[in-house]
């Protein structure tokens, strides 16, 4: 995508999510900090904290294992590049929130289906993070997994594997893409 329609396809995924109520006051929202290729979000923090949303990030607690957290995310907070790259807060894995205590978690895609599938970069930190919504013992539905991506990374069909965490929706630049429960 070139440089500068990926620009305007940013905005108008940043201004989706608006419409859709992601920043409303007292939510708690997993975002990510863009890798180059990935939608940047960014722009939407300052907006959000200024409306009282409390932002967070993944933060990899162990590449061996392929854990992963989300910790705050707070304003002018100094971030550096982890093992693979990724921006996460200095102040490591301090103040992190289990993931069911979250709102939503938007998250960044290599590529989507039409039923809510998704690739990411194939290390699984989502999918391990987001294990327990798969536990048939103790269900539960929150945080709303809401993909960001932008339509061209849309396939026919991926095949999911057992292990592999369903969407509630995308976002791209032609709109939102809603998945059944």
């Amino acid at each position: 995508i070139p440089d500068a329609d990926r620009r305007v396809h940013d905005r108008v995924i940043r201004a989706t999510l608006g419409k859709l109520g992601v920043w409303q006051r007292g939510r708690r929202v997993a975002a990510f900090l863009g890798m180059p290729g990935e939608v940047d979000l960014r722009p939407c923090f300052g907006t959000a904290w200024q409306r009282g949303v409390r932002v967070y990030v993944p933060h990899i607690v162990s590449r061996r294992d392929g854990r992963m957290v989300f910790v705050p995310l707070e304003s002018g907070a100094a971030v550096r590049g982890n093992m693979f790259g990724i921006a996460e807060p200095l102040h490591g894995s301090r103040g992190r929130i289990p993931v069911r205590h979250l709102d939503t978690i938007l998250v960044p895609l290599v590529g989507f289906d039409r039923q809510g599938h998704r690739l990411g970069m194939g290390a699984g930190f989502y999918d391990r993070v987001l294990r327990p919504r798969l536990d048939r013992t103790q269900p539960f539905r929150r945080p709303r997994l809401i993909g960001i991506a932008y339509s061209i990374q849309q396939v026919d069909r991926l095949e999911p594997a057992s292990w592999d965490v369903a969407l509630d929706l995308v976002v791209t630049e032609r709109g939102i893409l809603r998945f059944p429960p």
